[in-house]
């Protein structure tokens, strides 16, 4: 047993969180030395919320074979960030820019785009409890066979919020939730988030309902029916309150031990 007396702690859940890779030239104060050679970057918050539902979180590098590392893990969180490649999903690829994304990490990343896409679905396979946040929740649809809004127009309700996070978002941003969801029984009703996105899901993949729109009719929540996958268009690791959503995957990858 724990020291605490709790739940031993080979019973806490493995979860996998997924992020993005960068040249150290982009860190402030780093050596320039090493400047043309790589890290590995996450969202701390991530790995704090998910420890602190009594998850044990596991950053997962590109390296680390989708197939394989399904073997382990007990959930998945796939992760915000920038645009994913419009030929994941059949939109215009006119708009790719010729720009490493390891020196600039808001242009698209195939590498990052092909490891996302892979874990998603060997999750998926495996009955492996996925939650898809922002861009996590459009690889997921693109994973499916999915389709996305490429730049949503502006409207009243603020999707690309200029507020800093953590944020609770503003009152224009409201969520209704589809009675009987996995997000109804999280949040009730509706809620009100915090959002910074400008690509949103359009028709979904095989498999996949919406659960969760705005007033606007913009797709924030899916889910896949009879299975642990929920992708919400928010960001919970950046809620300042406690969000709902990582209790849920670490409760639902413990199912699995």
């Amino acid at each position: 047993m724990s020291a605490t007396g709790d739940t031993p702690t080979a019973m806490r859940p493995l979860i996998g969180i997924t992020g993005r890779r960068i040249r150290l030239e982009l860190i402030r104060g780093g050596d320039r030395r090493y400047g043309d050679r790589c890290t590995d970057s996450y969202m701390s918050d991530y790995a704090i919320r998910i420890a602190q539902a009594g998850g044990l979180p596991v950053n997962l590098s590109y390296e680390t074979d989708a197939e394989a590392v399904c073997h382990w893990l007990a959930g998945v969180v796939i992760t915000g960030g920038q645009d994913l490649h419009p030929a994941c999903w059949g939109g215009d690829t006119s708009v790719v820019r010729d720009v490493d994304p390891r020196s600039n990490p808001m242009v698209h990343d195939v590498e990052r785009d092909r490891y996302e896409l892979a874990l998603v679905r060997a999750a998926l396979d495996r009955g492996i409890p996925v939650l898809a946040v922002c861009r996590g929740m459009q690889v997921l649809n693109a994973a499916l066979g999915g389709t996305l809004i490429a730049d949503l127009p502006p409207g009243a309700v603020r999707h690309l919020s200029p507020e800093a996070a953590p944020t609770d978002g503003t009152d224009d941003h409201v969520v209704t939730f589809e009675p009987g969801s996995i997000v109804a029984g999280l949040f009730g009703a509706r809620a009100v988030t915090n959002s910074w996105h400008h690509q949103a899901v359009d028709h979904c993949g095989t498999g996949l309902v919406v659960t969760g729109r705005t007033a606007d009719g913009v797709v924030e929540a899916v889910e896949f029916p009879g299975a642990p996958v929920l992708g919400v268009q928010w960001h919970p690791e950046w809620m300042e309150s406690d969000d709902p959503t990582v209790t849920w995957i670490v409760e639902e990858a413990v199912k699995r031990l």
